[in-house]
């Protein structure tokens, strides 16, 4: 089997585990949450806002702020949203899967044994503050 096969058998095999199926679940829910739906459309408007008003010539600091504040209101109540906590954490675990899939690929394409290098569950994704993962 070629490596392009393998790596859709990986992808196959991902959208089969639970977390992926958990993040499916999460975003349906996410995405049926009239709600929720209403709040990222205002958050959207706003953002739109204040584009529109940092590119005037004679754009106002005051409204600026005015809508800036308005912004990160709107944000908050999206982020305590209970499904948008439920598809963050959701989120999050995937991410962290695909991450250490591919940590594991890329130290196996620097020489590792595939069967043993790995990242440590502690690992933030982050390199500029790791210490090495070998």
């Amino acid at each position: 089997m070629d490596i392009i096969a393998l790596a859709r058998e990986i992808d196959k095999a991902l959208q089969q585990d639970e977390k992926y199926l958990a993040l499916q679940k999460a975003r349906e829910t996410s995405d049926n949450d009239a709600a929720l739906q209403e709040l990222i459309g205002e958050f959207n408007l706003k953002r739109m806002a204040i584009n529109n008003e940092v590119q005037k010539d004679d754009r106002s600091e005051e409204k600026l702020k005015e809508l800036n504040d308005s912004l990160r209101h709107t944000y908050a109540q999206i982020m305590m949203n209970e499904n948008m906590t439920k598809y963050n954490e959701a989120k999050t675990e995937v991410d962290n899967l695909v991450q250490r899939v591919t940590t594991i690929i890329s130290m196996a394409a620097e020489g590792e044994d595939p069967e043993t290098c790995d990242v440590e569950a502690a690992c933030s994704g982050n390199c500029a503050t790791c210490g090495g993962c070998h």
